[in-house]
């Protein structure tokens, strides 16, 4: 165990050392560093072995993942760009599934794959990463909304993706029977149901956080409303169950997690700006005091510990977001390590053709997402106006990651192209995360000026 330790804190290092001295994203020097320990050292050790304890570390990390990336997302950037968001995250992931059962039997001819085995298939492979978008977009000036946009459909499609793969393409894999009332009926008790599991969870987490003012208590709250709304999501049935019904229902823990957490970076957000707000008015009572003739020794004394009060509450707050984002960054490395082990490179080239048949395929399919959102957009007020810079931003911004992983595990054993799907997504995660990456640095790095000029014009509007 201490040897894991200590090869995931060097490879750790090394990769924040190359993307603070060149640059390179986190995720893309992970997973190179993840290989050459796994393939340098013939002893180097084992996390996993194999996909299915991949994926029971990867659903024991994800919640500290979607905490981290969730802390990055605002209400009031939510409601601005719902319209957006609801397009990117659920629209573009239904429209793409329309196109892929149409160049299905194209794509992958020598095989005879049912509708629903499609949808199984590309549902693994729509589901992108939040964890590689914001650590590169953490290196550019880039404009608020297009960070907004990107960010928020990294998170919202995952939960979108699930749910087609859990209650569409693995409900009918295994002989259930298709219906638009059960999509639609099976689809709004998902969504609804999580986001008000994740809102009540929420608000009992943010009712224990204000019984302490230690900073790392208030991060282990945080930290157990994620994994608990997460936790109640996935098993909703045993709830139900308690109460004499007889179900398998279960919610989704991505979204649930997802809003639960909003729900508290929301309120802690509007706290720190109501202490703002508090720091202004005392700084300004101070500065009157200290006009006046007769000033009051005792009325300035207790001003400054308002003050200083205040101020600690906000650097708790603004710390804690900052605690969780080291434990998800040391998440990802270990995801990253287990992965370079559990992968079968002489699996991958068997299916090498499939692959990047697959790779092709949805790079097409998204860039076309991409540019029918810009057509949509740029013709209504209520969306926000997309560039051609912000089309490429976008369409690179769809890299894969460790969810389309867990979702290979859940496919019945039995299945007779689990190996082919297996080598696919697993080959589509490998090159979207080192392609995609690299066009998406390149992309910004060559439209840098016009990113920043973009995000000083969007500050001016704001200060107007």
């Amino acid at each position: 165990m201490i040897s894991s330790l200590l090869m995931i804190v060097g490879i750790l290092y090394l990769a924040l050392q190359l993307e603070d001295k060149f640059s390179i994203p986190s995720p893309l020097c992970l997973i190179a560093l993840s290989f050459a320990a796994h393939y340098g050292f013939e002893q180097a050790p084992v996390l996993t072995g194999d996909a299915e304890h991949f994926a029971t570390l990867v659903i024991f990390l994800l919640p500290v993942l979607l905490i981290s990336d969730s802390l990055e997302l605002k209400l009031a950037d939510l409601k601005e760009q719902g319209l957006s968001l609801l397009y990117l995250a659920v629209a573009a992931v239904i429209l793409s599934l329309g196109m892929a059962l149409v160049i299905s039997q194209w794509l992958f001819a020598d095989y005879t794959l049912s509708f629903a085995a499609v949808i199984v298939l590309f549902a693994m492979v729509l589901a992108t990463d939040p964890v590689s978008v914001v650590s590169i977009f953490a290196k550019f000036e880039l404009p608020h909304r297009l960070k907004v946009l990107a960010e928020g459909e990294s998170l919202f499609n995952d939960a979108t993706a699930l749910i087609v793969f859990v209650f569409i393409g693995l409900y009918a894999l295994n002989g259930g029977v298709l219906s638009t009332a059960y999509v639609v009926e099976i689809s709004s008790a998902v969504i609804f149901g999580s986001l008000a599991v994740g809102v009540m969870i929420g608000f009992i987490g943010l009712a224990v956080m204000k019984t302490t003012e230690n900073r790392i208590a208030e991060m282990m709250v945080l930290i157990m409303t994620g994994y608990g709304s997460f936790e109640l999501s996935e098993h909703f049935y045993a709830l139900l169950n308690l109460f004499g019904a007889h179900t398998h229902m279960h919610l989704s823990g991505i979204l649930a997690c997802i809003f639960a957490t909003i729900t508290v970076h929301h309120v802690m957000t509007r706290a720190i700006a109501d202490e703002n707000q508090r720091i202004n008015r005392d700084e300004a009572e101070l500065q009157l005091e200290a006009e006046l003739l007769a000033t009051s020794s005792s009325a300035i004394r207790n001003v400054l510990q308002r003050i200083k009060a205040t101020v600690a509450e906000r650097e708790r707050h603004l710390r804690t977001k900052e605690d969780v984002q080291l434990l998800a960054l040391v998440a990802n490395t270990i995801l990253f390590v287990a992965m370079a082990e559990m992968i079968d490179l002489g699996l991958l080239l068997k299916y090498k053709v499939e692959i990047l048949a697959m790779f092709a395929a949805t790079t097409l399919i998204r860039a076309v997402m991409m540019g029918l959102f810009a057509w949509i957009s740029n013709r209504t007020d209520k969306m926000t106006t997309v560039s051609f810079r912000w089309w490429g931003v976008l369409t690179f911004a769809g890299i894969k990651g460790g969810l389309s992983i867990v979702m290979l595990s859940m496919i019945p054993p039995t299945f007779q192209h689990l190996e082919m799907f297996k080598a696919v997504v697993i080959g589509v995660v490998l090159l979207s995360t080192f392609i995609y990456s690299s066009v998406l640095l390149l992309f910004i790095r060559i439209h840098k000026t016009q990113f920043v000029g973009e995000k000083r014009a969007e500050r001016a509007d704001k200060a107007v």
